[in-house]
């Protein structure tokens, strides 16, 4: 058991430790929510969950709501490694003796990844029963959301997604006011700071320290793979993931097929079992995605070889280097999930005489079809993507059809049809 000493410790220091200097993200979430369910928020390690918090704790005290009736806790504070369920529920008696007249009104629980401690959720659902708070809960395994909280919480929570910065929070960094129309001057400098991002990625340590990119993105990817997957899932052969996390980011399809074989020739022994395993524990993780091919038919789209999409472009810089074709692709589908389109429920690839890189369903039927290419200037490559765009509109009769480009914006009518070309910075930023 943890003291009652520490705990009132740990209630306290947060006050300490609360930074002015908040970066405000695009994600909005109503701290006053009356629907009595945790709002849980998931994402990659390192990508703001905990400056969220204080973000969000930042908004409650400007709006008027005492310091005391808010608490923040770190599971990952090393005071708290020896936790156990029954700690949470004192840490909740000695924050509730802490408040001088006792629960009048609704207080703020603000729980930084708390699936460390075993079996937490049963403290939640204890006091969402109470419903004497307003609990926000922080996760990096995409686990806690798809099974713990299914069925420990037994629906009572709402869900979101924190990634890395997107464009627009990367320019807010910068102090970039992005505007449709720039001077010369302008368009110069917003150019530079584009190619950053489409580079470096909006890992939020990245975008502020650039100058050791290279020593942070190799530390996170060390971090995660052996926190995220190694220790969390017991793996004992740690060379067999980081070569798979390499495989993943070098490949545009993935196969565990050939995976296997290839860790076969490098006289490497596992199981194909275990290598599915892992893929699943890089999806837990948010660092890769997993798209799958639109079909009619459920069973081929779950059969079909998955196109792997990364967390942010630092991965790709990190491991491939200069691919700007990857990079471009990877930053519209960070894009497209940003905008709330789900992988593979409304959002697929397609693949068969033709391919398209997007396609976004709506109800039962396609709605829209999107093809990326870095530079088009070439008129082969043109020719070549559109004529795969359209006959993919043909096959799904969709007649929404957008190229997406690095910078490159015109509307042409072929067929009857227009196409938009879009560059991916107006796409983004312009919420089209």
């Amino acid at each position: 058991m943890i003291s009652k000493q520490i705990l009132a410790q740990i209630i306290n220091d947060w006050h300490d430790i609360l930074p002015n200097d908040i970066i405000p993200r695009e994600l909005d979430i109503d701290c006053y929510l009356q629907l009595n369910r945790a709002i849980t928020i998931t994402g990659p390690r390192r990508c703001g969950k905990t400056c969220y918090f204080y973000y969000l704790i930042h908004k409650l005290i400007s709006d008027g709501v005492a310091r005391n009736r808010i608490l923040y806790v770190n599971f990952e504070n090393p005071r708290l490694v020896e936790m156990e369920l029954e700690d949470l529920t004192v840490l909740w008696e000695v924050f509730v003796e802490m408040l001088t007249s006792g629960i009048q009104e609704k207080v703020f629980l603000f729980f930084d990844e708390i699936q460390n401690i075993d079996k937490w959720e049963l403290f939640i659902r204890n006091l969402l029963d109470k419903n004497c708070a307003n609990i926000f809960i922080t996760g990096s395994s995409a686990k806690m959301l798809a099974m713990d909280l299914a069925t420990s919480l037994r629906g009572r929570t709402i869900c979101y997604q924190l990634h890395p910065f997107s464009l627009s929070e990367f320019l807010r960094v910068k102090k970039f006011n992005y505007k449709p129309y720039l001077s010369t001057n302008e368009k110069a400098h917003f150019l530079r700071l584009y190619r950053q991002y489409f580079v470096d990625g909006g890992y939020p340590e990245i975008v502020l320290y650039p100058d050791i990119k290279k020593k942070l993105i190799s530390e996170l990817i060390n971090t995660t793979i052996y926190l995220d997957l190694i220790e969390r899932y017991h793996i004992k052969n740690a060379k067999i993931v980081k070569l798979m996390f390499n495989y993943l980011v070098k490949s545009k399809q993935f196969s565990t097929h050939k995976f296997f074989h290839f860790i076969k020739s490098l006289n490497i022994k596992t199981g194909k079992t275990s290598l599915y395993n892992y893929l699943e524990y890089f999806q837990d993780a948010f660092i890769v995605f997993a798209l799958r091919k639109y079909s009619y038919s459920l069973k081929k789209q779950e059969q079909s070889l998955p196109k792997i999409y990364l967390a942010d472009n630092a991965f790709i810089d990190a491991i491939i280097g200069r691919d700007d074709g990857k990079k471009l692709e990877n930053l519209v589908f960070l894009s497209l999930i940003r905008k709330g389109f789900e992988i593979n429920q409304d959002l697929f690839y397609y693949s068969n005489a033709n391919e398209c890189d997007f396609v976004i369903k709506k109800n039962d039927s396609v709605d829209s079809l999107i093809q990326v290419c870095f530079d088009i200037s070439d008129p082969f490559t043109k020719e070549r993507e559109l004529k795969s765009l359209l006959k993919c509109g043909d096959e799904f009769n969709c007649k929404k059809l957008i190229l997406i480009t690095y910078d490159y914006k015109a509307c042409e009518t072929i067929n009857e049809l227009a196409i938009k070309f879009i560059p991916f910075y107006e796409f983004d930023l312009e919420k089209i």
